[in-house]
């Protein structure tokens, strides 16, 4: 199933509006607002990329050997995020990404999360 119509959900740091939902795959843009942060998570099965659109943010990543590494992104830079690594991404300003990755939606283990969630 692929959706036809552009799907927008807040979230405490900003929103993400899905604009393609597959069997597949999902694309989606997540606006990250200025000083806010997703949480620390990895993904059991998630297999995704992310290209900065607008602004610049922190991510941080965890590389082969399990450290966490922090990558200054902006406008055209990208980067895949395999399955079981750590990440957070962190507006410095206010952030545009487009995320394409595989269609598992709820496979996200937060490991901090500023807001509270579990």
């Amino acid at each position: 199933m692929i959706t036809t119509e552009d799907t927008r959900v807040v979230k405490p740091w900003g929103y993400e509006l899905r604009w393609a939902i597959t069997d597949k795959y999902l694309g989606k843009v997540l606006h990250i607002n200025a000083g806010e942060a997703l949480s620390l998570q990895y993904h059991n099965r998630k297999d995704e990329s992310i290209l900065v659109l607008k602004g610049t943010m922190d991510l941080d990543l965890e590389d082969d050997d399990g450290a966490l590494s922090c990558h200054h992104l902006g406008p055209g830079d990208s980067r895949r995020i395999l399955p079981g690594r750590r990440h957070r991404m962190t507006a410095i300003e206010d952030c545009d990404v487009l995320e394409v990755s595989t269609p598992d939606l709820d496979d996200v283990v937060r490991l901090e999360d500023r807001y509270g969630r579990c």
